[in-house]
């Protein structure tokens, strides 16, 4: 009995069989082989029968040799070209299969006209479309490999991708220069010896400090998991925000100053002009029976000059000083509901929304509430404060993908010039600061989200649409 490997209890036979060593034999042969044994036993009988009567006609020996030779070469032949008949598509197959799995596609099979339609033409048919739409697949992928390629080489951000293990698998032109070193010098190497862990851990988008031979500064930070072949990677992309960050800084320095130019001005004009005045009333041989009043009314003038200009400073003081977001569990429907009743002049009506907890500073969350409730409440009651017969403010909020809206919406007369509502110290309101909305977009952006104010499209009235992450 031969040896081979065991096998699988479900592959062997639930009934006992009995093999003849024939059989054995049979299924020890090759395919060709086998093809050919076939072919050799088809023919048995025709060749004994013709043997037989061969044998026992009365021919002489040498007939009976000859064509007894002939017909056995005859039966071996025919047995052959059936053997060459049966594997030469076969081979012709398995050379093509070989082709494509190796990725040569100028291999095709050749399709007789005249058996345009019988099975073996109809497989080669389908083997040749196969083997095109193969090919129009891989010239696309590697178009598409190869695009992506001098994307990622030419774009100025790093970008690195590691692996499970935290391994760097992946790195960018960029990326090497930031490490500074060769690209074959830091795969393989993990994010701890590169100093990239910060990067892979904490929310993202966000702005970190970093350190590299290659460069240092502030760079943006944002992550995705990407899959190659079948392995899932974390994507690291950092966006050096130095030279853009210099940039804004010189113009935020160029609007601080003319602001702060505009506001000093506007005190001290009529300051340095009460000053002369008052100087000159003084420097008098004689002075006017009047010059007590004239000099306490330039110095209350003075002083509200001064105060005023106090409380400019304080206001752009208290823009610099907002404290980073303490990220903690927050209902949004609990912090609505709270900021709208702190409303009383008119009704807030909370129309809701679904039940969600997001992460936020419900402290800062709850200022820009009550800053945007009561902005649409003002609106909506006029200057007078008289109120409006109908109308009111509503708050509802939507979630979108990964995103909450929190809608404020208002039916005042609208926003008249939605350019310069977030303009520092801009104001249509009486006795307003103009910082509030400045505020509140700046507590919604370090929260990852933003804020806008647009007039309502279907009717009178504005809305402020606060967006927050949900997956902080």
């Amino acid at each position: 009995m031969t040896g081979g490997p065991p096998l699988h209890p479900m592959d062997r036979p639930r009934t006992p069989e009995v093999r003849t060593g024939a059989g054995r034999s049979m299924m020890r042969m090759t395919h060709d082989r086998r093809v050919l044994a076939m072919a050799l036993l088809a023919g048995i009988p025709g060749v004994a029968v013709a043997l037989l009567l061969l044998w026992l006609g009365d021919y002489p020996p040498r007939v009976l040799w000859l064509a007894g030779g002939g017909l056995v070469t005859v039966w071996l032949a025919a047995g052959l070209a059936l053997r060459e008949r049966v594997l030469r598509p076969l081979q012709t197959l398995a050379s093509i299969l070989a082709a494509l799995r190796e990725g040569d596609f100028s291999i095709r099979a050749r399709i007789p006209e005249e058996h345009a339609t019988d099975p073996l033409s109809l497989t080669y048919a389908e083997l040749n479309a196969l083997e095109e739409v193969m090919r129009e697949q891989r010239i696309g992928a590697v178009e598409a490999s190869e695009i992506l390629r001098k994307v990622l080489e030419e774009v100025d951000l790093a970008i690195f991708a590691f692996d499970e293990e935290l391994r760097l698998r992946l790195v960018n032109r960029a990326g090497a220069r930031l490490l500074g070193q060769p690209a074959e010098r830091v795969l393989e190497r993990t994010a701890v010896e590169l100093r990239l862990d910060e990067g892979l851990s904490g929310v993202t988008p966000r702005t970190i400090e970093l350190a590299q031979p290659g460069g240092q500064g502030r760079f943006e930070v944002r992550r995705n998991v990407v899959r190659q072949e079948g392995m899932p990677l974390q994507l690291l992309v950092l966006s050096d925000l130095s030279r853009a960050l210099r940039e804004e800084e010189r113009q935020a320095w160029k609007r601080i100053v003319r602001v702060l130019s505009h506001e000093i001005n506007n005190s001290l004009a009529p300051i340095t002009s009460i000053t002369g005045s008052l100087t000159s009333l003084l420097r008098r041989p004689e002075r006017p029976d009047d010059l007590d009043e004239d000099l306490t009314r330039g110095l209350d003038v003075i002083r509200g000059r001064a105060e005023s200009l106090g409380r400019f400073m304080a206001a752009y003081a208290r823009l610099a000083r907002l404290p980073e977001p303490d990220l903690a569990p927050v209902a949004v429907g609990d912090l609505v509901r709270r900021s709208a009743a702190l409303e009383t002049r008119i009704p807030v009506v909370v129309m809701g929304g679904p039940e969600i907890t997001i992460q936020a500073d419900g402290d800062q969350l709850e200022q820009v509430l009550i800053n945007l409730i009561r902005n649409a409440t003002d609106a909506t009651i006029g200057d007078d404060g008289a109120g409006p017969s109908t109308g009111g403010v509503q708050v509802r909020w939507i979630v979108r993908g990964d995103r909450l809206h929190l809608l404020i919406e208002d039916e005042g007369p609208g926003v008249a010039d939605t350019a310069n509502l977030f303009v520092p110290f801009y104001t249509t309101k009486p006795g307003g600061s103009g910082i509030g909305l400045v505020l509140c977009r700046q507590i919604a952006e370090s929260h990852g989200g933003g804020l806008e104010l647009e007039n309502r499209p279907d009717g009178r009235g504005a809305s402020a649409r606060l967006t927050l992450p949900t997956d902080l």
